[in-house]
């Protein structure tokens, strides 16, 4: 059972819960000792008194905040308490917010908030509620060893969390503070279509499950093989920059690469060569079976005609779906969701007469 690092009150208006602060994540990476090489006696760090030598006692180390050189206004422990009376014990929320306002550089660290004790559930879970419901977070500031915090409150499923925030002075701008920035914006085109293509083919739902630190593993592996005597395994060396010259060859390998990977088809905008090489390792897939298509058959009197109906194309995957919109000229197809193209394309005949429409008034 976790404990709390920190207790006190949650405030919203002149609601109050006494909740309890808890870690929501713990470090798995791999810690060495420090050891004096060629011997395995282990190296302590000591807190030694940097004019005289001696070691100093926890008891006797106190904060001292330097004004000039060499003199120094010492603050205790409870002095830093007593400035914030009442405080250091309260998360006073004092905004609601969208949590998609919020930039993503500002979270720092996450924690879980449970109320302490059955009589505040209901409390609890009314704010929980609330923020789920609102689709807000609850701004707020408190104290915790000294040290001030910003956070946002949020609500997940059955618990609310807190997480804390960096300063607006403490996070940086990019435009200042990085050497090298693009000057413009990517401009619509075939490259940003087929990166878009890339995207779409390589989405998949969120699982954390799916993804582990591989790095921690392999410092085991080596761990153990060294014990064992045995070969280092030497990683590879990282990959060349792409060239802009080949950005759009290595955009279409990637795209094959992405679906053949799924088994899905190439799309038509890779060229006869890529669609070709693409359809091969489709063919291969084990997770799709080509199926030959009968003359006869609804599929084929589609494509003869030009058109076809929302139960055909629901047997297809979005990637084949943008092909035959790419094909049709569909307008705004690189934003459409797979339903949205389902609705573009049924009939067939609406999509190209929308393009050709669309192409001569360009004209």
């Amino acid at each position: 059972m976790a404990r709390a690092i920190w207790s006190g009150v949650i405030t919203f208006g002149l609601v109050t819960v006494p909740v309890g602060l808890y870690t929501a994540t713990e470090d798995h990476t791999v810690h060495f000792h420090q050891l004096q090489r060629g011997t395995s006696d282990r190296i302590r760090n000591r807190r030694v008194n940097e004019r005289t030598g001696d070691e100093v006692a926890t008891r006797d180390i106190v904060k001292g905040y330097e004004i000039d050189e060499g003199q120094y206004v010492v603050v205790e422990p409870d002095e830093l308490d007593e400035i914030a009376p009442g405080r250091s014990r309260t998360i006073d929320i004092s905004d609601f917010v969208d949590l998609e306002a919020i930039e993503p550089v500002y979270f720092d660290r996450t924690y879980y908030v449970a109320p302490r004790g059955e009589e505040y559930d209901k409390v609890y879970e009314l704010l929980r509620a609330a923020l789920a419901e609102a689709n807000k977070v609850g701004i707020a500031t408190f104290v915790m060893r000294s040290k001030q915090y910003l956070t946002a409150l949020r609500a997940e499923d059955n618990v609310l969390v807190l997480q804390t925030l960096h300063w607006a002075d403490e996070v940086r701008d990019p435009g200042t503070e990085l050497p090298e920035l693009p000057s413009g914006r990517a401009g619509r085109g075939k490259q940003l279509d087929m990166a878009l293509e890339l995207v779409d083919a390589l989405s998949s739902d969120w699982d954390p499950s799916r993804y582990r630190d591989t790095y921690q593993e392999k410092v085991r592996e080596l761990v153990k093989a060294k014990a064992e005597g045995q070969e280092i395994a030497v990683s590879e060396e990282p990959p060349e920059a792409t060239n802009v010259i080949d950005l759009m060859k290595v955009l279409e390998g990637s795209l094959q690469a992405a679906r053949s990977g799924r088994g899905e088809p190439a799309s038509g905008t890779t060229g006869k060569t890529g669609k070709a090489e693409a359809a091969g390792k489709t063919a291969k897939a084990p997770t799709r079976k080509a199926r030959p298509e009968r003359a006869g058959t609804p599929s084929a009197r589609a494509r003869r005609s030009g058109s076809t109906s929302k139960r055909e194309l629901q047997e297809l995957s979005k990637a084949e779906l943008y092909e035959r919109a790419s094909q049709q000229d569909v307008p705004g197809r690189s934003k459409m969701s797979r339903k949205d193209l389902i609705d573009a394309l049924a009939g067939g005949s609406g999509g190209r007469g929308r393009g050709r429409g669309r192409k001569k008034s360009a004209a």
